[in-house]
């Protein structure tokens, strides 16, 4: 970890620049606001602890988002299946929802949430992802996977929410 106080200051500038990101990887893979603002903080010092390691000539975007799903996909890891359940049910209502007056959109977003929260996390991340209007490159780059295994995963998972939904 690097004590340079410019370092420090152009990592909390990219930060603050690109905190929804940070905000929306754990407000999919945390629903209860205390363990939303824990995985938050999770986030943040792990992507400071990788921060050495950043490589300019790659977009911060795609180095954020991997580490934050790696960092989420392990928080729910850590978990058991059904407390994530249990939180979910009892506080998935704290989400932003911008069709908040129109009850038939709170109806196709509350089943979009829970067919997401029903993934395995890779499969939220890919979700996440092409919610985000990434490219099929930047899906691949952040994951880790080809260009052709995203698109597959991407249409497997699209046949399966039109057959859920």
């Amino acid at each position: 970890m690097t004590t340079d106080p410019a370092a420090r200051a152009g990592f909390q500038v990219l930060l603050q620049a690109h905190r929804g990101i940070v905000a929306k990887v754990a407000g999919t893979y945390a629903w209860h606001p205390d363990d939303r603002d824990d995985l938050m903080q999770d986030i943040a010092t792990q992507l400071w602890r990788a921060w050495p390691d950043y490589d300019p000539a790659r977009p911060f975007s795609t180095w954020m988002y991997r580490i934050a799903l790696n960092v989420a996909i392990s928080h729910v890891r850590s978990r058991t299946r059904g407390a994530q359940t249990d939180a979910w049910n009892e506080d998935h209502h704290d989400l932003p929802d911008p069709r908040a007056h129109d009850h038939e959109g709170r109806q196709q977003v509350d089943l979009l949430y829970r067919f997401i929260q029903a993934q395995p996390p890779l499969d939220r991340a890919l979700l996440l992802l092409y919610l985000e209007d990434r490219s099929y490159r930047e899906m691949a780059d952040v994951l880790g996977l080809s260009e052709t295994n995203v698109a597959t995963k991407i249409s497997r998972l699209k046949q399966r929410l039109r057959q859920e939904l």
